[in-house]
């Protein structure tokens, strides 16, 4: 019988490398995306020998309506991942309400109402399982991320609370932390600047996506079968 998971954000770099990796544990795959259809297609295409079924899902998660359009196109459903996000950069002071209102919707709002709606078909399966992408700025904090560093936080609030609520109904509820890793969101940084970067961290290199989606996976597995409510920190030492 096919497992489905619903992966947000698939078509960007930690989203593709969960995917892929989903794809060849055996899982068939809701690939949600909202304008990089290209990003889609090639992950379609890496994708496609493992046999399972893949289907693309178009839903802009930053409108008030978002969430249902999405939820109104996923049926069965083993697994959630919750990974659709943007950065934002910026004091404090300079943010905007516009982009405060759109942080807050795409980061807590689309996954706390998406969650929801999808709360009756995970417990259908009576092993349901949830993980949320966060970041080690919603443990720690980050100057010039202060917007960033809430939601962040507020997300793993959210995957302590719901944790707590879902387990009668055997569906489990953890997040991952993923420190500094190398994906479009750093190339904003000089050469100069990562080195310093990586010479902070404790491991001496940033992370990749796939580390980030072995995490994913190991939490979605039946190997953390006594595991919810959980943060497990991907970030080589940083700032622990």
């Amino acid at each position: 019988m096919k497992k489905f998971a619903l992966v947000t954000g698939a078509s960007g770099a930690i989203g593709k490398a969960i995917s892929i990796r989903l794809a060849s544990a055996g899982y068939s795959l809701y690939l949600h995306y909202n304008q990089n259809q290209q990003g889609i297609d090639e992950l379609l295409r890496k994708i496609g020998s493992f046999g399972g079924e893949y289907i693309p899902v178009k839903a802009d998660l930053a409108s008030k309506t978002g969430y249902l359009d999405l939820a109104n196109q996923i049926f069965s459903i083993d697994a959630i991942v919750h990974n659709a996000g943007n950065a934002l950069y910026g004091l404090l002071e300079d943010l905007e309400e516009e982009e405060t209102d759109a942080l807050i919707q795409i980061h807590v709002t689309a996954p706390l109402l998406l969650t929801k709606k999808l709360i009756p078909k995970l417990r259908q399966k009576q092993n349901g399982s949830i993980v949320i992408v966060s970041s080690i700025w919603g443990q720690t904090g980050a100057s010039y991320e202060v917007a960033y560093s809430t939601v962040k936080g507020a997300q793993l609030a959210f995957a302590k609370a719901l944790s707590k609520e879902l387990a009668p109904s055997k569906i489990r509820v953890n997040a991952v932390a993923p420190g500094a890793i190398q994906t479009p969101m750093v190339e904003g940084f000089t050469l100069e600047e990562l080195e310093a970067m990586a010479s902070e961290i404790p491991s001496g290199r940033l992370g990749t996506p796939e580390e980030v989606a072995n995490g994913v996976d190991f939490l979605l597995s039946e190997q953390s079968s006594y595991i919810t409510g959980q943060v497990l920190a991907i970030n080589g030492g940083w700032l622990t």
